[in-house]
């Protein structure tokens, strides 16, 4: 496809009209942050009816948690707002790097593993942060406390309604 502008300004493949905008939310074990992510953003593409025109999904660049259900704290403080935070792990394979519309990694670390698993150079892959002013990472709630999981998901409601907002910018450019 001919390269053009993605949700986040870089160039990337073009979307097409009727074509449905992809984003993989990626952690270390996919079993907190990016099942959170997942589960917050699907509820606002829902809300706003766009479930056909916008999808995601989540993983981990370890698989040591493979097949795992979200972690229970993180569970239950998605649960206290309304959000289902469901599924099971799966580990990121070079595939997702070509097949999501952008690549979102909660931290550093987890954006330097999925550079070295792209030998493409692919500008999808960026920061989930980069749609959170004045924050640079999502911190890895998983050995800290409860109040660690309510900040993160502070920090992914922010962070999702910014990418939403970018997406159906994009989106109606491309309609209209």
């Amino acid at each position: 496809m001919a390269p053009s502008r993605d949700a986040t300004g870089r160039q990337g493949r073009e979307l097409t009209v009727g074509k449905r905008y992809r984003v993989l939310f990626v952690c270390m074990g996919n079993i907190c942050r990016s099942p959170a992510a997942e589960s917050l953003f699907r509820k606002m593409v829902r809300a706003e009816g766009l479930e056909t025109r916008i999808g995601c999904d989540s993983a981990g660049t370890i698989d040591f948690h493979r097949g795992e259900p979200p972690d229970e704290r993180m569970r239950a403080a998605g649960a206290r707002r309304g959000i289902r935070v469901g599924g099971r792990a799966r580990g990121v394979v070079r595939e997702d790097l070509e097949e999501f519309d952008l690549v979102l990694a909660m931290d550093r670390e987890n954006l330097d593993e999925l550079r070295r698993l792209d030998r493409g150079g692919n500008r999808r892959i960026r920061l989930f942060c980069d749609f959170v002013e004045g924050m640079e990472e999502v911190p890895d709630p998983y050995y800290g406390g409860q109040d660690g999981f309510e900040r993160v998901l502070d920090l992914l409601e922010t962070g999702c309604r910014a990418l939403l907002s970018r997406i159906r910018r994009e989106l109606a450019r491309m309609e209209g």
